[in-house]
């Protein structure tokens, strides 16, 4: 074995031990939710951004702070609300005297998009306008202001909260935003035994800390580890055929052109690669394998498949569609290329 591949494996081993770490300090605040976990650090992994969806009382804030909790980077909440303009997210110029000269200079205050992670909390209760704020954060990791650009620091995630349920006041993402967004995460209620754990250990005087368990460096040499995990040209060819089949032009799956109106684009095929890779990475396999492409499909296609009003009125939703397309595609395969 060549000593480039000793230190290679040596790398994804401290890698796996440091995300089971990760996971476990979440654990002392998040009680079940493993697969919502899992996929919150495929984002991380991967470098993108996370849309997490669920009814009020799930813990969406409060796994999305523990995460932050446990990893050395700067962290800051913002609270979306109708009147939030995008001078609060990025910044503003405030008139200043430089008392060196005498004269007034303007000089850019910096808004608390300038972080590390940024909680996006209810995204969907402020204006497109401010939405919109975000877009160029999320693309190009830089804000533009006065015709100046700053450049924001790495790693940069943002992760959003949306409430699926209570619509009054609120303003759905427009879909180049939600296109951003490297994968569309659902929280579903806990199970009757999770439910009574969460009940135990919420209500009584116990406090739980958290160790800080990854830094900036090692979050970037692990994205870096991700993008070296092997993906063979026929899972390419096969992500490649999973997005166009979403697309009702050029798709031969019957439930596409009955109920959708516009597919995904090829954002969506590099971002189920690069969250596949991710996956395959925290279980140890330097080989992306059909299992984690069908696995990483479902929060990645989410939010990049418009439905007609046909779908809405027979309560079709997006991953019908995408199950419906794994299995023509993936049926019959074998798990391992």
């Amino acid at each position: 074995m060549s000593a480039q591949v000793q230190v290679k494996e040596q790398s994804v081993n401290e890698l796996i031990a440091r995300l089971q770490s990760l996971k476990k300090e979440i654990r002392k605040v998040i009680v079940g939710q493993e697969e919502t976990v899992d996929q919150l650090v495929t984002a991380f992994l991967a470098g993108g951004h996370a849309l997490l969806e669920g009814v009020p009382g799930l813990a969406k804030t409060l796994m999305i702070r523990t995460l932050a909790e446990a990893v050395h980077l700067k962290f800051r909440r913002i609270q979306f609300t109708p009147d939030l303009m995008p001078s609060d997210i990025i910044g503003t110029e405030v008139l200043e005297e430089d008392h060196t000269t005498g004269k007034r200079v303007f000089r850019f205050n910096k808004g608390p998009i300038f972080a590390n992670i940024i909680l996006a909390d209810e995204i969907n209760r402020t204006s497109p306008k401010t939405q919109s704020a975000l877009l160029e954060a999320m693309q190009e990791f830089e804000v533009t202001y006065g015709g100046m650009t700053y450049p924001l620091d790495r790693p940069f995630f943002i992760l959003a909260t949306q409430n699926p349920i209570e619509q009054a006041g609120t303003f759905p993402l427009p879909e180049a935003q939600l296109d951003r967004f490297l994968m569309y995460i659902r929280i579903g209620y806990p199970t009757a035994q999770e439910e009574q754990t969460i009940l135990e250990s919420t209500t009584g005087r116990q406090s739980t800390s958290i160790d800080k368990i990854i830094d900036g460096q090692q979050i970037r040499e692990a994205q870096q580890l991700v993008r070296e995990v092997h993906i063979s040209q026929d899972l390419v060819r096969i992500v490649s055929e999973v997005v166009r089949s979403t697309r009702p032009a050029t798709s031969a799956v019957k439930i596409v052109k009955d109920f959708v109106r516009w597919g995904a684009g090829p954002r969506a095929g590099q971002a189920m690669i690069l969250t596949a890779k991710a996956r395959a990475l925290q279980h140890g396999n330097l080989a992306v394998t059909r299992e984690d492409i069908s696995h990483v499909a479902y929060p990645v296609l989410r939010h990049r498949i418009l439905l007609n009003f046909r779908a809405e009125a027979e309560s079709v939703e997006s991953d019908h569609i995408t199950r419906e397309i794994l299995q023509q595609l993936l049926s019959g395969s074998r798990t391992n290329v």
